[in-house]
């Protein structure tokens, strides 16, 4: 399937991509895909935050929009921006309450807009937590709030990280390494993998989905040796998942999983924790990485980094993550719509 471009005959309504965080460099990141459009064959979008970010690091043209109809007839000669509560004084790299606010309404509005179809789907720019925290914000990281607003359970909604050669899913995310043993079920590993089938299929046009699970210990614990959780947890688990016709290996030893003739036997990679799945798709795809929200009723992805306050405002931050996750967000919604039939 062809990924989208702004000449695409296939209309979508344009994409919302919330700012993130106004001292962050998610307004640099979202102006530079914008001025490479045309050159990347980007669907159209609109940034969804204060536009005052978007000047204090960028002197291209911004242009304020009231809907995403508008947006998209902007979109050719303007960054469309909608406007939400103003952020204050916006200095890139020192995050301030006022726009952990500024972040937090942005994300709330944009997703509203692809809840309601008037947007194709979300692309959400990173945000600082410890600021979020201090205006209310409850969850974990920006997928479980996006989850929640869907109307969807924290447990079916799965994150993935995907690039052009690997597409991992973590079953443990934000939680210590010490917690990662007693919090692995058999039950959340088939809601993972269940919802990564569907997923696959719903975003990717993969028709059978092709998994592979890594164990939790050195050498998927060497039949009970190194430990008993790929015993009692992991490969009961996988027996489940292929009674039920999954195409599914494993528990393997995660140290010899993700080399390129390794990749070639699968679509997905189910990890145990959060750094077994995040090590690979970043030393692999660390320009391009994306996070793409599975089971949700909504298209929703992310650049694959975090704010990095310390360079925000230097126009060195690299557009790359944010035109995949742009370009990721239309290939969805592509397939979606084919899947849909």
């Amino acid at each position: 399937m062809p990924l989208s471009n702004i000449t695409d005959p296939v209309s979508l309504p344009p994409f919302a991509v919330s700012l993130g965080d106004p001292s962050g460099i998610g307004p640099e990141i979202v102006a530079k895909a914008w001025v490479m459009r045309e050159a990347r064959g980007l669907p159209a979008f609109f940034a969804v935050g204060d536009a005052a970010s978007l000047r204090a690091v960028w002197l291209g043209p911004v242009e304020i929009v009231g809907s995403p109809e508008e947006a998209a007839q902007v979109f050719e000669r303007a960054l469309p921006c909608m406007q939400v509560a103003e952020a204050g004084e916006i200095v890139p790299g020192t995050p301030s309450i006022d726009g952990a606010r500024t972040a937090f309404q942005a994300l709330e509005v944009a997703v509203g807009l692809a809840r309601t179809g008037s947007a194709a789907g979300i692309v959400t720019a990173p945000v600082g937590k410890e600021q979020l925290y201090g205006v209310g914000f409850t969850h974990p990281g920006q997928t479980e709030f996006v989850a929640e607003r869907c109307g969807v359970s924290a447990q079916n909604a799965v994150m993935m990280l995907a690039g052009p050669s690997l597409k991992v899913v973590p079953i443990t995310i934000h939680i210590a390494l010490a917690d990662v043993p007693s919090a692995l079920t058999i039950d959340l590993i088939r809601a993972r993998a269940l919802t990564t089938v569907k997923g696959l299929q719903r975003n990717f046009g993969i028709a059978r989905p092709r998994l592979a699970v890594a164990g939790l210990n050195p050498h998927a614990g060497e039949n009970g040796a190194l430990g008993r959780e790929e015993i009692e947890v992991i490969r009961p688990a996988i027996e489940a998942l292929r009674a039920e016709g999954i195409d599914i290996v494993g528990p393997l030893a995660a140290d010899g999983m993700f080399h390129a003739r390794a990749r070639e036997a699968y679509d997905a990679a189910l990890c145990m924790y959060h750094d077994q799945a995040l090590i690979p798709i970043k030393t692999l795809n660390f320009d391009d990485g994306v996070n793409i929200t599975l089971g949700l009723p909504i298209v929703r992805t992310s650049p694959d980094h975090g704010t990095a306050f310390g360079i925000a405002g230097t126009d060195s931050a690299n557009p790359g993550a944010m035109i995949a996750a742009l370009k990721m967000a239309a290939e969805a919604a592509r397939a979606r719509i084919a899947y849909a039939g």
